[in-house]
């Protein structure tokens, strides 16, 4: 599955589905797909998913000793583009959906 974030704003923003769940949980508007954020509480989700984030304990990458293994992308970095999403969608007053 995949979660596609879309604001008149910014460019649509997708990622897999466990992330992005685990991104929509953070910000405290429901994990239900498709959903919505009306543009009045986009602030608020953005404080939420914010704070959320700084509660969790940013993973540290590791040496790999073989090119087989993919790197570890922390949630923090993998949430940078919502956050820029939710940023733009505040600034024009948009609202912002997931499908």
């Amino acid at each position: 599955m995949l979660v596609t974030f879309k604001t008149k704003s910014y460019a649509n923003i997708t990622m897999f589905g466990e992330i992005g769940l685990s991104l929509l949980k953070l910000m405290d508007f429901g994990v239900s797909v498709p959903g919505a954020i009306v543009a009045a509480d986009v602030g608020k989700a953005l404080k939420n998913l914010q704070s959320g984030l700084t509660k969790i304990p940013e993973e540290l990458e590791q040496e790999r000793d073989t090119d087989d293994e993919a790197p570890q992308v922390s949630l923090h970095t993998r949430a940078l583009p919502l956050i820029e999403l939710l940023q733009a969608a505040l600034a024009d007053e948009n609202d912002v959906r997931w499908e």
